[in-house]
């Protein structure tokens, strides 16, 4: 069994976290439409399965980069990088959280800081998924598979 395979036995946590992260998306500069091409190229590993109690699931980000060009694309058509979230890669499509982080100079800041904040909403969402697994009663179980 590969190291991945753990991750198709967790299809329905990871749709329970994707509609419960959706507020979190939405807050920031990434449309659905962005955050859902962000998640093709994130990868979740288990760092130390062999110790459920200590074991935590990352986000592999390494491949990001790739996508970024593509994210600027559905950011300039019009009305697919505004639909819902901040509004795009560049910072800019409007919306309350848009405005604020433009104001307090966190908009616009291209595409190194657009690749930090998927990084960063990745891992949040890494996080998200743990402790839902965890609710769950299935981390161990998930852990074992990893080890596997």
């Amino acid at each position: 069994m590969s190291d991945n395979d753990w991750t198709d036995r967790i299809a329905g946590e990871r749709m329970e976290v994707d509609r419960l992260f959706n507020d979190q998306v939405t807050a920031s500069s990434f449309s659905s439409q962005q955050w859902g091409l962000v998640m093709t190229a994130v990868e979740f590993e288990i760092e130390g399965p062999e110790d459920p109690e200590t074991a935590r699931i990352v986000a592999d980000t390494s491949k990001l980069p790739s996508i970024m060009p593509e994210l600027d694309r559905i950011d300039q058509q019009p009305g697919m990088g505004q639909q819902s979230g901040g509004g795009g890669s560049g910072g800019g499509g409007g919306g309350l959280f848009s405005g604020v982080k433009d104001a307090l100079g966190l908009g616009g800041g291209g595409a190194d800081q657009n690749t930090e904040e998927a990084e960063e909403l990745a891992q949040r969402y890494a996080e998200k998924l743990q402790e839902k697994l965890e609710s769950n009663g299935r981390w161990q179980a998930i852990c074992k598979q990893a080890t596997d």
